[in-house]
């Protein structure tokens, strides 16, 4: 039977139950999260995951139609697209519960422009530092994924994915919401991602998706046509992934850059030509990086390009324009690059660690590179690179290093002359400051400063020019909210930001999850959140959800999920775990499941759910298992790998089959999955054992797939051909599909009826008391 991919073909509940809600009732807000997914464009789309969003609130003032700019030629500089003004709008019908996050402050510290859903979808917003109302800069429904605000003050920079889906642009806007305007990615298809400001704020590094120049690239629409039949699992794997309907053509040639470690004089990835500098073109394919003037006085300026790159973002660039601070790379093997602009030649280069894309900065006179770096390490720690004066690495020193704890974010201001870390402890933050030394120094850092924190995370930090901090912080029984750090380093809550006791409606507050370790089959010990529905009898095994987050190297923390909260809320205990794979635990755990150790981390979802049974928390005939992303492909890897173990699964935007992944996702997701998974051809056979497609026959429980249709990551075929070979061999399927949705939900309505739509599904399937009311979410 074929498909239907609307939102009403599910009906676990009646029709109407489903229906998204209106904008203005209480809905959730962002689940903070510092890690990335299985896709990234360039720089990581999603560095903190934003919060839901739905379509405009029905009361707020339409915004302006965007321009579309017409078509560029392959590999020339972005074109800046005129919007119509904003003119800071009035807010428009809020939501209560709302969540805000990404702060960043003007020079002087006195407003903060961050992203907020108090309308339903994340969008760019700037209020007061110390009380006073907040302004929406830009009322257009695309959500909002960064924001920085330029050192001058005369510029707010951000990124918008038009549609909800993956492909972001780049945009600017004045403080009062005039000037507005797209600097890159207006066109059809392309792609651009936000980089650093230079220091006086007159130029923006950008990182511009090129198309590619492969013969017989193509691209589609993502879909199987309605009336085609599942991919067939046999035959060589590999072997139809240049002929799908998808991005991805031919993974990108390797990388140019020598292979000696911290090597001096690497070879040029791409001169700043004359022609670049004209704003002519770059070449076709891959990432390229550019220097845009908001104003549109100066031409673009090619930084930097790379053919094939899995990622690229400009990070930081010196006082005096000279030198410029890049992270590259496919994901497990990331690279801090020093390009000299002058000759266009990488001078450095240092392995830097996954998560946060911010990596470092150089100090003040370009002598010294801050690093947040697990070069030959376990775990991150604060790396000090001293220069000569050619940018050549002269020697190098851990300057702040924790016992098996990780460096997960770094921020230094423009002066230079202290540090903001964020530790990672198990999931929770641990946040300090340290003075840094001249750097003619031989000196350590300062003694830490620390700062007692309201809540568990912190996922992002802004220190304010003239002196001062802002940070966004999560915790498990708030939203994401914006604190104020200026005064003595001690949290105070902006006034903009929701209250604690806001985190969810009225009745039923959220639940503090606890700290749960156990042992993998092979020894390897594993961590996670345990979630205990709230009055449930502690002596009673009950129905249990193990969910499994993306990545692989994504991170449960203990952040307020409205996903949780609803299964909560029904009677369901939650058990999130770290299988391996997950960031958090050091370098090891991470690559822990490459190649074939992608069969233990399957095996490892079998012996969470065993740990938790054996401990008397769960029912052993009353387990789900459920994920989004890669957490989406271990739920189907799971239900084919242990169909005797789980009642049913919930599948959200995962891969079923790598061969049609690799043959569908975009160019440079191939190239940094290909590191993470395997390459499509050389490791085909390996592949094609890991798809849960190769076992689809071994299926016994029910399954609920959740895609967005937009998804360009995990292209939507992967859940339909996976529900359509469920279907065929008996096994009852349902596949949602959100509209206007990428790899990520933003619309509170969408998230909303996936919230719903699972919770429906599990409670279904998981069939026995539960003794709990129905949410009032």
């Amino acid at each position: 039977m074929p498909l239907d991919r609307s939102p009403r073909q599910y009906r676990s509940r009646p029709a109407d139950a489903l229906a998204p809600g209106s904008a203005s009732e209480p809905g959730p807000a962002a689940e903070a999260s510092a890690a990335t997914g299985v896709g990234e464009a360039g720089a990581e789309a999603r560095p903190e995951a934003a919060g839901p969003a739905p379509a405009r609130a029905a009361s707020q003032a339409p915004g302006p139609a965007p321009t579309r700019a017409p078509a560029q030629a392959s590999g020339q500089a972005p074109a800046t697209v005129h919007l119509a003004d904003t003119r800071a709008a009035d807010p428009p019908t809020v939501l209560t519960a709302h969540g805000c996050w990404y702060p960043s402050a003007d020079p002087g510290g006195d407003h903060v422009a961050y992203i907020c859903d108090r309308a339903g979808v994340p969008q760019l917003w700037s209020g007061p530092a110390h009380g006073g109302e907040a302004h929406i800069l830009d009322a257009d429904p695309d959500p909002v994924t960064e924001v920085s605000w330029s050192p001058d003050g005369r510029w707010i920079a951000y990124t918008s994915a038009p549609g909800g889906g993956e492909h972001t642009r780049v945009l600017v806007v004045r403080p009062d919401g005039t000037g507005r305007r797209v600097l890159a990615g207006a066109e059809p298809g392309a792609s651009a991602h936000l980089g650093c400001w230079t220091r006086d704020g007159t130029a923006l590094a950008v990182t511009v998706a090129q198309p590619s120049d492969v013969p017989g690239a193509h691209s589609g629409a993502g879909h199987l046509p309605q009336d085609a039949g599942p991919a067939a699992p046999e035959g060589p794997a590999g072997a139809t992934w240049t002929e799908r309907d998808g991005r991805a053509t031919l993974l990108g040639p390797a990388s140019p850059v020598a292979p000696a470690p911290y090597a001096a004089d690497l070879t040029v990835l791409a001169a700043a030509s004359p022609a670049a500098a004209d704003g002519g073109a770059a070449p076709g394919g891959g990432l390229a990086a550019y220097l845009l003037d908001p104003d549109g006085a100066q031409a673009p300026s090619l930084l930097f390009s790379e053919a094939g790159a899995a990622s690229l973002r400009v990070c930081d660039i010196g006082a005096d324009g000279r030198f410029a601070l890049l992270r590259r790379g496919p994901r497990g093997r990331r690279e801090a690059l020093l390009l000299d602009r002058a000759s266009g030649r990488t001078t450095f280069r240092l392995p830097v660690a996954d998560g946060d894309p911010w990596i470092g900065r150089l100090s003040a006179d370009s002598r010294v590179v801050w690093l947040r770096s697990d070069a030959d390490r376990e775990f991150a720690a604060l790396l000090r690179a001293r220069l000569d004066e050619r940018g050549v690495l002269r020697d190098l020193s851990v300057a702040a290093e924790r016992r098996d704890t990780a460096l997960d974010l770094l921020s230094l201001p423009d002066h230079g002359g202290w540090a903001l870390l964020a530790w990672n402890v198990h999931g929770a933050s641990e946040l300090e400051s340290v003075a840094l030394p001249p750097s003619d120094s031989d000196d350590g850092v300062g003694p830490p400063h620390r700062s007692a924190l309201p809540h568990e995370v912190v996922t992002r930090m802004a220190p304010v020019g003239r002196g001062g901090l802002f940070a966004a912080l999560s915790g498990s029984r708030r939203r994401p909210g914006v604190w104020d750090l200026t005064g003595g380093f001690a949290p105070l809550r902006t006034g903009w930001t929701a209250r604690d006791e806001e985190a969810a409606p009225p009745g039923r507050p959220p639940v503090s999850p606890v700290p749960l370790r156990c042992r993998a089959r092979d020894g390897l010990v594993l961590g996670g959140w345990y979630y205990r529905a709230p009055e449930r009898d502690p002596g009673r095994p009950a129905p249990c959800v193990i969910h499994l987050h993306g990545g692989p190297e994504e991170q449960e923390r203990p952040v307020f999920s409205p996903l949780y909260h609803e299964l909560l809320g029904r009677g369901m205990d939650v058990f999130a775990p770290d299988v391996r794979g997950s960031s958090g635990w050091g370098r090891s755990f991470v690559d822990a499941d490459l190649g074939a150790g992608r069969f233990a981390a399957i095996d490892d979802v079998a012996d969470c759910a065993a740990h938790v049974v054996a401990r008397g928390y769960a029912d052993p005939l009353r387990l789900a298992v459920m994920g989004r992303s890669y957490g989406g492909y271990l739920t189907m890897a799971s239900l084919v790998w242990h169909p005797e173990l789980f009642r049913t699964g919930v599948a959200v935007c995962g891969m079923s089959d790598f061969a049609t992944f690799f043959g569908g996702t975009e160019p440079w997701i191939a190239q940094s999955a290909a590191a993470k998974y395997g390459h499509p051809e050389r490791d085909r056979d390996l592949l094609r054992t890991l798809s849960p497609m190769s076992r689809i026959d071994r299926l016994r429980a029910p399954v609920l797939a959740v895609h967005g249709e937009h998804d360009t990551n995990v292209p939507p075929t992967e859940s339909e051909q996976f529900v359509r070979a469920a279907r065929d061999r008996g096994v009852p399927a349902e596949l949602l599909t959100l509209r206007n949705e990428g790899h990520e939900f933003l619309r509170a309505d969408n998230r909303r009826l996936y919230r719903r739509a699972a919770a429906d599904w599990l409670e279904q399937h998981l069939a026995g008391e539960t003794g709990s009311a129905r949410p009032a979410s």
